[in-house]
């Protein structure tokens, strides 16, 4: 029996397959303990944990890093290098500001320390590390009482002999994240923030999983990481940096397999949540980038190349100094919610102008399991139109409309920024909040096909079932690349897949089901940033990468390409969740919709295959709404996904 959950900032999403199929469930989050909503959520199924394999994605560690309340960690490094967090890459947010608002550094300076242990860029030692080196940074640690300490020497992923000797001496009980493991690449800034992330948020994540293992005596418990892959809860802890994008990971690895189920190749995918909506462009495979960023930090371990902004459901809307209606990026969360949650909101959010405007129905809102009170949304969105100086319906329509924009421009940013006509794609929106600006968005881009998947609603839930096992690993290798290279380049390749086999294997895998993929980081010399290229052999590297960089750039040039990092992708893929064909209605016959106000009112479960419904409508289902607009046309396919096509007018024909 397997249970993805998802947890969310404002609800807990819970998918769980048995022999009797599907069955779906939403709680609203516990953001101070998020165990008690998943142990809430399975209580509520009624599952039997102890041969359940439950698949999770974690908030834990995102939430720490957005609200800067990670643990107090002390960071390690070479003499004369212990501002460097601080300084970073000295890139201004705002070139022409004059006078930037001053940040706060990752790492205060009393809790930055300096020791020995430094080698140069090509591995040899510069300055040894003493013992009483290490004692006087044993004595500094004592006194400032970290819990954490993220270890970050120069050059340690050539030789990383100092780095073991410190963490060995490091007392026990204080968790440490030590760079030649966490990320042994070149870049000292990056490996440092990465490193250091870690360790900001390890203890957290560590004693979270922890407390979910004692609480759930399931068979197995396994965490989404921000890569697309699953990782033992036993071994997440200690790489907490590769869970920062979690769940939207787990939202991705859905849309690629119901995509792929549905004959849609590429797509543009937007997760609306209740907090924050994620948009990505898939093309028959997920991208992975190692350029992410999270609140400003890099992030340089693999993460799923996407963009997140602060809209969602709970997004609220308010009124600036200059009398001009804003939406977001703060949300109501989880507690005390939108207005209409009846527990104590009280300002305008994006879910209470659908409300107000009868796209969500307070009838079927969470399959009817929760009341919504359209009383206190109507108040608060009346106050808000006076404060406008406008009528009600004028004031939701604003909302609505700002908050489609946020999210059609974020669309852009995945998509023409980057040189992609999004047009021949189709737009797959999935979230609680998705299928209720999924028409306008697509209308916002030019998009004439988009797609409400089966349950949309906990979509990301349903991805952590549809996840492989996985680990991401690489190492730095630095030198021209040319055939005299190849034999250096298969060790380090055949050192990290022994690396990552060991881990898989320990998680229950047969190395024989294990696929293995070899990239290598190229650039030409001279150049700061690299292209990811498939590894067959360095004829053929060299010759694709020209290529690439020419397609991306469109340019190549008469200049020797440098090999930078090996990156090797393993994973072992699970049994992926079955779904069920529909039946099809007989012909002659229309689906059975009611009519609330004028709006009708589909219920998706009794919809079937080849179902048609045209112009405005609600389809609602236990998760989530999807608000079909006045110009769009929906059919249900033969796995019970909603398929929108816009619909020609006589003027455009």
């Amino acid at each position: 029996m397997l249970l993805g959950v998802d947890t969310g900032g404002t609800f807990t999403d819970f998918v769980y397959i048995n022999e009797a199929g599907v069955h779906i469930h939403k709680v609203l989050s516990t953001p101070n303990a998020p165990e008690k909503a998943i142990l809430q959520g399975i209580a509520d199924l009624g599952v039997d944990v102890e041969s359940l394999r439950i698949v999770h994605g974690s908030t834990v560690a995102t939430n720490a890093v957005l609200e800067k309340k990670g643990v107090r960690c002390c960071f390690v490094t070479n003499h004369g290098l212990a501002d460097m967090l601080t300084i970073g890459r000295q890139a201004r947010k705002e070139l022409y500001n004059l006078n930037p608002p001053i940040t706060e550094p990752p790492v205060p300076a009393e809790l930055c320390l300096e020791t020995g242990g430094r080698v140069s860029a090509q591995g040899e030692l510069i300055e040894p590390l003493t013992e009483k080196q290490i004692a006087l940074m044993l004595e500094a640690i004592n006194e400032l009482v970290p819990q954490s300490v993220a270890i970050n020497l120069l050059f340690s992923f050539l030789d990383d002999e100092a780095e073991k000797r410190l963490e060995k001496a490091i007392p026990a009980g204080i968790f440490v994240s030590r760079s030649s493991k966490v990320l042994a690449e070149y870049k000292e800034y990056e490996r440092g923030m990465a490193t250091w992330l870690n360790a900001y948020v390890g203890p957290l994540v560590m004693g979270y999983l922890e407390r979910l293992m004692q609480s759930v005596k399931a068979s197995s418990i396994s965490v989404m990481q921000s890569s697309g892959g699953t990782i033992a809860a036993e071994q997440a802890g200690e790489q907490a940096v590769r869970m920062l994008l979690s769940g939207p990971a787990g939202g991705l690895m859905a849309a690629l397999h119901i995509g792929k189920l549905a004959g849609f190749k590429r797509l543009l995918t937007l997760d609306m949540g209740g907090t924050s909506t994620d948009v990505a462009l898939l093309d028959g495979e997920i991208s992975l980038t190692n350029e992410g960023k999270i609140e400003g930090y890099p992030v340089a371990v693999p993460m799923v190349d996407m963009h997140t902004i602060g809209a969602g459901g709970g997004s609220i809307a308010y009124v600036d100094t200059g009398g001009l209606l804003c939406v977001g990026p703060e949300s109501a969360g989880a507690l005390p919610g939108p207005a209409c949650y009846g527990k104590g909101g009280g300002k305008v959010t994006v879910t209470d102008a659908n409300v107000y405007l009868g796209r969500i129905s307070t009838q079927y809102f969470l399959g009817g399991d929760m009341r919504l009170d359209k009383i206190a949304s109507d108040q608060v969105m009346e106050s808000l139109a006076l404060e406008l100086g406008c009528q009600p319906e004028e004031a939701a329509k604003g909302v609505i409309k700002l908050a489609n924009e946020h999210m059609a421009r974020a669309l852009r940013v995945i998509s023409v920024q980057r040189g992609i006509d999004p047009r021949p794609y189709a737009l797959m929106t999935f979230g609680g909040a998705g299928g209720l600006h999924v028409c306008a968005l697509a209308d916002a881009l030019g998009m004439k096909t988009a797609i409400v998947p089966i349950n949309s609603g906990v979509l990301s839930a349903f991805g952590m079932l549809a996840a492989p096992r996985s680990r991401e690993l690489s190492r730095s290798l630095l030198a021209e690349l040319s055939i005299d290279l190849t034999d250096n380049i298969e060790t380090g390749f055949a050192s990290l897949v022994k690396e990552g086999q060991a881990e898989l294997v320990a998680e229950g895998l047969s190395v024989k089901d294990i696929k293995v993929r070899y990239v290598v980081d190229l650039r030409y010399v001279g150049q700061s940033y690299t292209l990811p290229i498939p590894w067959e052999n360095a004829s053929s590297a060299i010759v694709n990468f020209h290529a690439m960089h020419n397609n991306r750039y469109g340019h190549e040039l008469d200049l020797s390409v440098e090999l930078v990092n090996l990156r090797v992708s393993l994973s072992g893929e699970m049994p992926k969740p079955h779904l069920i064909m529909q039946t099809t209605r007989p012909k002659d016959s229309d689906a059975p919709f009611e009519t609330d106000k004028g709006m009708r009112i589909y219920q998706r479960k009794k919809l079937m295959s080849n179902d048609v419904i045209r112009g405005e409508a609600l389809i609602v289902e236990q998760v989530a709404t999807t608000y079909l607009a006045p110009s769009w046309q929906c059919e249900v396919d033969h796995i019970g996904n909603l398929v929108l096509t816009k619909l020609v007018t006589q003027e455009q024909a």
